[in-house]
């Protein structure tokens, strides 16, 4: 294990990837491009969801939304693991971590039902585009994602409240942020019952969003296969898929640190799973979702182009008063 400082009370010990110190600097590296990405993606996504009247459709307005929750979400973790892979003091306080994870739960769960409510929008799309307006209204859509957004904060409380409930043995925290089955490891008794509530809570916020996502899609595929056009099979499969394997990635890692038990977890297994989760689809969200459609990259250089004319009209405007002011100092001259 990497040499790091212990000098710490009163909270916890990220390990991180100290086990493998010969990884930290490729992972800094890795990490900090795809947080980048991140970043930029998922603001684009953002800005032009704002300013492009075509895009205030109902999924984009739910896009913007995921959007945002991945930005959220990575800042909640990445930064901290930057500074822990690059630094020697490794520490976070009680407070920090409970706070940490609070907030990192709360952003999962709601992230969990967001996908689904987006499965939905799309089902109603594709298999109902005549009656799509007056299913997916404007008062729907923001009761939907008020929802998410509640039920995902609700749904973190309980568990978090239940988690810091438990008396806690040792301050060494295996994992690279504040993670619940690492945390639940320091637990000092039998954490059996505890276990079986949160288990219910996370299976709730996990089971029955992927079971709408996976309905939506197969009715999806359904109505597909009956298209004519094998080339418009071919695009909406295309579309599908890639919209699936970012959710199974999503729901995949998701379901395999938190549906099983404690015992089994694999500590070195469930860091490298977590970054799938916290940077890989994050990351790919943007760009699987919203920048290769048409009216995102219509809006995006629609943009650009305003942009561009904004400061080329800029740079003619300082050129013509910088003309009149030697006109006007030769004037002056000559007088």
């Amino acid at each position: 294990m990497g040499s790091f400082n212990t000098s710490f009370a009163g909270g916890f010990i990220l390990v991180g990837f100290s086990d493998w110190p010969q990884l930290e600097l490729f992972l800094f590296v890795f990490i900090s491009i795809f947080y980048s990405l991140t970043l930029l993606g998922n603001t684009v996504i953002i800005i032009l969801s704002r300013l492009d009247p075509r895009l205030h459709t109902p999924m984009y307005f739910f896009l913007s939304h995921l959007s945002f929750l991945d930005l959220c979400f990575t800042t909640s973790t990445v930064p901290q693991l930057l500074i822990n892979l690059r630094g020697r003091d490794r520490t976070i306080s009680y407070g920090g971590c409970a706070a940490q994870l609070y907030i990192f739960l709360a952003l999962v769960s709601t992230e969990c039902v967001l996908l689904g409510v987006m499965a939905f929008d799309r089902y109603a799309a594709v298999c109902r585009p005549l009656h799509y307006t007056t299913i997916v209204h404007p008062q729907l859509c923001h009761a939907l994602a008020i929802s998410s957004w509640v039920g995902g904060f609700i749904n973190s409380l309980i568990q978090t409240g239940l988690m810091m409930a438990m008396p806690l043995c040792g301050h060494l925290l295996n994992h690279f942020f504040c993670e619940m089955p690492a945390f639940l490891k320091l637990a000092c008794e039998d954490t059996g019952a505890t276990e079986a509530k949160m288990f219910v809570a996370r299976a709730i916020i996990l089971v029955f969003p992927a079971a709408l996502i996976l309905g939506s899609y197969a009715r999806i595929a359904q109505a597909v296969l009956k298209v004519k056009s094998m080339a418009g099979r071919r695009k909406a499969f295309g579309t599908c898929g890639s919209h699936l394997v970012v959710v199974s990635l999503f729901y995949g890692s998701g379901i395999y640190t938190y549906l099983q038990p404690t015992s089994s977890y694999s500590d070195s297994g469930g860091k490298f799973v977590a970054l799938f989760y916290t940077i890989l689809s994050p990351t790919l969200n943007p760009l699987i979702y919203s920048l290769r459609n048409k009216d995102v990259k219509r809006a995006l250089w629609k943009v650009l182009a305003r942009s561009k004319f904004r400061v080329e009209a800029g740079n003619n405007k300082l050129i013509y008063s910088s003309t009149q002011f030697i006109e006007h100092i030769q004037f002056l001259q000559g007088s």
